[in-house]
């Protein structure tokens, strides 16, 4: 079985109003979900704040029992330092880490697979990250 760190935009999808992505979402989150626990950390969780009313609406979105809560590990801070230091020495412009580099480097040291619809710095910057994607999942 493999757990799956699941991307902000993946719950925002299911749970927010209809758009064309969520039926790929949904999908893509009941197989993730049946073959292991889906995950979240404080970065998924911080970013989910802008789709909900109240604290208590993102909580039941996100409880207990269909997500496991997980901290950020150091080891995986450090590693999105190092995918931003690469980033910056390839020319990009931002000057802090994105959340999506913490969220990559979480699900890479873990070994976990990371599902999102946007695959964006994952690829360049986690080559041996497992992602789950509408690229990569029809």
């Amino acid at each position: 079985m493999a757990d799956t760190l699941v991307d902000t935009n993946v719950i925002l999808d299911v749970a927010g109003p209809p758009s064309s992505w969520q039926p790929w979402s949904e999908d893509a989150l009941q197989r993730a979900g049946d073959e292991g626990e889906l995950v979240i950390n404080q970065i998924v969780y911080s970013e989910l704040v802008a789709g909900y009313a109240s604290m208590e609406d993102l909580e039941r979105a996100v409880a207990a029992g269909r997500f496991r809560r997980e901290s950020l590990p150091f080891d995986a801070a450090y590693l999105a330092g190092e995918a931003f230091l690469l980033y910056r020495r390839r020319g990009g412009g931002r000057t802090v880490p994105l959340p999506d580099f913490f969220i990559g480097a979480h699900a890479a040291i873990r070994g976990y697979r990371l599902l999102t619809r946007d695959r964006g710095y994952y690829r360049s910057y986690f080559p041996s990250l497992a992602v789950v994607s509408p690229e990569t999942r029809p």
